[in-house]
């Protein structure tokens, strides 16, 4: 059991080592891309210089936990994109009958699928989340800082796995309803949009919601809370929703690809 384990995650690890290299053979374009998305993320720290110059503290964030939050976004963003980009455009690969060349393959089919393209720029979102952990966290002393960059670390790692688990159980969608990718985008969308605001400046049941139904809560609100003030507590919740949503996720694609019907296209991967 383990050694199949471990021969799947070796090979959706060298499907992504390759997507990249094929994306790096235009080392011009490649570097372009990443600083580009630096660029613009950093573009957003002018509206907050601004807003913080007016008040205090925004919806009970100072600026330097906004930018915590805007780090942990990003590299949670990033990374989901990096490793499994295809999960954001799942509905496309159902809708249009085009998973018949990973139904044939010797390994895990959602596995298969959702590492079967990286976006690059997305390094670039990756880079930016570890430069405002570090900026933020440098004037703190040393153990503070490798206390961030290690949380700041885990909770990518975490967010990564619940943003990805959402975007495949989203994307799963389109097996059971028809134009369901409208919906799944949007959620998506929201999720994406949503998480870069403090969470204090949502109340009751919106604040349910953005919690734990499209879960900005657990993948970057309650990470910026423990990493500015450590509850074990809030880690291990944060944790155990990651597993639930993983297997959620794993759930609700087999079931769904039980009603999959095949387009007839040949298509052929490399």
């Amino acid at each position: 059991m383990f050694t199949v384990v471990k021969n799947q995650l070796k090979v959706c690890f060298l499907s992504v080592k390759y997507n990249i290299m094929k994306e790096m053979l235009n080392k011009v374009t490649f570097v372009t891309n990443v600083l580009f998305m630096i660029l613009n993320n950093a573009t957003f720290i002018v509206q907050w210089v601004i807003l913080f110059s007016l008040k205090d503290d925004i919806g009970g964030y100072s600026f330097k936990e906004v930018m915590v939050l805007w780090g942990v976004a990003a590299s949670t963003y990033g990374l989901s994109h990096i490793l499994f980009a295809r999960a954001f455009s799942l509905p496309d690969l159902i809708i249009n009958g085009k998973l018949d060349s990973f139904l044939v393959q010797p390994k895990n089919v959602l596995l298969g699928v959702i590492t079967s393209s990286s976006s690059t720029s997305a390094i670039g979102d990756l880079i930016y989340g570890y430069a405002l952990i570090l900026i933020t966290s440098a004037t703190q002393g040393a153990m503070v800082l490798i206390k961030n960059v290690l949380l700041f670390s885990f909770f990518t790692i975490t967010g990564t796995v619940i943003l990805t688990s959402f975007a495949v159980i989203m994307g799963s969608l389109s097996f059971y309803l028809v134009r369901a990718d409208i919906l799944g985008n949007n959620f998506i969308s929201m999720m994406t949009s949503f998480a870069t605001y403090p969470d204090g400046i949502f109340k009751g049941a919106v604040k349910f919601i953005l919690t734990f139904i499209i879960p900005v809560g657990m993948a970057q609100y309650i990470p910026v809370h423990v990493i500015t003030k450590f509850s074990l507590t809030a880690m291990l919740v944060v944790t155990g929703y990651a597993f639930a949503g993983m297997a959620l996720s794993v759930l609700v694609f087999y079931r769904g690809l039980k009603r999959y019907s095949s387009s007839n296209l040949f298509e052929m991967r490399a």
